[in-house]
């Protein structure tokens, strides 16, 4: 075996903050922040001269981490957040939620969009893709209890 587990995904943001502040509302907690250049960074990246502060948010149930990024140098040369689904490379990050109403709401609040609609596939999740901080995609899935209640027969 050579993975032991994914450490973290990363996501480049104009915004650190509002990005911050909306992985907070989402559930996740701020683990660090820093700033992060040098030499060996340039090499790590291949981005050299590069000046970038990161934070880094760990979910819940502390085994996964997203490490967002703002780059001060150099300046941005590209800009995927608002692909469509179709689109080449990365796509999203799918969080899985306890309720996707409640969810929607916050987030809503601190600018979020729903992509199209909440679905629910199979009985099995209530799904969607929002658009969070500066048009990242996210997907939300709230799984649904299959389990029979004691009313069943």
């Amino acid at each position: 075996m050579t993975v032991i587990r994914m450490d973290n995904v990363g996501l480049v943001v104009e915004d650190l903050d509002a990005a911050i502040a909306f992985f907070i509302e989402l559930g996740l907690s701020l683990e660090g922040r820093m700033p992060i250049e040098g030499d060996w960074a340039g090499r790590v990246t291949g981005v050299r001269d590069q000046r970038v502060e990161i934070a880094m948010m760990r979910t819940p149930d502390g085994h996964n981490r997203l490490e967002l990024s703002r780059f001060h140098a150099p300046a941005i040369v590209s800009d995927h957040r608002r692909a469509p689904v179709n689109s080449l490379g990365y796509l999203r990050v799918m969080f899985a939620v306890a309720d996707i109403d409640d969810t929607l709401v916050r987030l809503c609040r601190l600018g979020a969009t729903v992509v199209d609609e909440v679905v629910d596939f199979e009985n099995i999740y209530r799904l969607c893709y929002i658009r969070g901080p500066e048009g990242i995609l996210i997907g939300l899935a709230q799984p649904l209890d299959r389990r029979p209640s004691r009313a069943d027969p």
